[in-house]
């Protein structure tokens, strides 16, 4: 299996993150990575960047060390309704936003019903570009189901290798929850959800094998190609699918 992104890490502009922004894109240059996502925490979450940071990208630059960087937020699913802790406003102008359930921001275990409405919810929402470690166990939702709406609204799906450390009560639903996006025709992403160096460079080797175990089919894996990324960039309507993709010819 070929990765060659991680769409999904963070930087110490959370503090229960350990690297910086140059640290991780010299990892993911180390690593062969062709493209790193930079996806810090939304404001909601108690550490998280001031809401200034998410409209500041311009201040840094494109390509870092030869990897093309995509700049974005991990933003957080507040409601049952799959409202979001960053405005549509700021949302629309970032390169990748990936939308995740944190439990300070929905407190509490959902039931099957709420946590399947909140992401209906969110897949309505056209300015979310991937879903992230929705396997959780207290969020569990109807997989058939709901993967029909991602794969109609063309959200990628993340399996997310710091689950199997984190959130171990739901690794064993992304078993599950893959074959639902293989069966429906969803796109997904092998993401690290990084907080440092070492968890960029052990978190996939799971993943890998589990798609590999389950055959998913290579060409639905977003970050498994430089053609496939650039083309789901161009698919979500980001202003960076031009550019990204003239990096990587």
């Amino acid at each position: 299996m070929q990765i060659i992104a991680d769409l999904h890490t963070h930087t110490l502009c959370a503090t229960h993150a350990f690297h910086t922004l140059l640290e991780m894109a010299a990892a993911a240059k180390a690593m062969g990575y062709r493209a790193l996502a930079v996806t810090d925490h939304a404001p909601a979450m108690p550490d998280a960047p001031h809401l200034w940071h998410f409209g500041n990208f311009s201040a840094l630059p494109r390509v870092i060390d030869g990897v093309a960087m995509l700049y974005g937020a991990e933003v957080n699913v507040m409601d049952t309704l799959g409202g979001l802790d960053l405005p549509n406003s700021l949302l629309r102008g970032m390169d990748w936003v990936v939308a995740s359930i944190h439990s300070p921001c929905i407190p509490g275990i959902l039931t099957e019903r709420e946590a399947t409405r909140l992401w209906l919810g969110v897949a309505e929402n056209p300015y979310v570009d991937c879903i992230g470690h929705s396997e959780q166990q207290h969020y569990k939702y109807d997989y058939d189901l709901v993967a029909k709406a991602f794969a109609k609204n063309n959200k990628v799906v993340e399996f997310n290798g710091n689950s199997f450390q984190v959130r171990r009560d739901g690794a064993a639903n992304m078993r599950a929850l893959l074959r639902a996006c293989r069966d429906n025709g969803c796109r997904i992403a092998l993401n690290s959800d990084a907080h440092s160096i070492r968890q960029m460079q052990e978190n996939m080797a799971a993943l890998c094998a589990l798609v590999e175990e389950e055959h998913f089919p290579p060409e639905r894996i977003v970050n498994a190609s430089t053609a496939a990324l650039a083309a789901e960039l161009a698919r979500h309507g980001r202003a960076c699918a031009r550019e990204i993709g003239g990096i990587f010819v």
